[in-house]
């Protein structure tokens, strides 16, 4: 990153279009325990980036700092 101010927006935004992305991937043409796996894979990776996009990021001295509120709706603070 020499030379260029790190927009911690912007890499949040790109993990929500990434969620958004695994959201509409097509299935390929794969059967049995390919698909399982194949499937699985998408759920984890639309479960990473939705986190990750979901995100309050800061950047403090040099250092990234991600929160995200794993708590359900009604027990986050507003």
């Amino acid at each position: 990153m020499t030379g260029e101010a790190f927009d911690v927006a912007a890499m949040i935004e790109r993990f929500r279009e990434r969620a958004e992305m695994v959201k509409r991937r097509n299935l390929p043409p794969v059967g049995g325990d390919e698909r399982k796996q194949f499937l699985e894979r998408a759920r984890v990776d639309f479960q990473d980036y939705a986190m990750i996009g979901d995100a309050e990021g800061s950047l403090e001295g040099g250092v990234l700092r991600l929160t995200i509120d794993l708590r359900p709706p009604e027990a986050q603070k507003s």
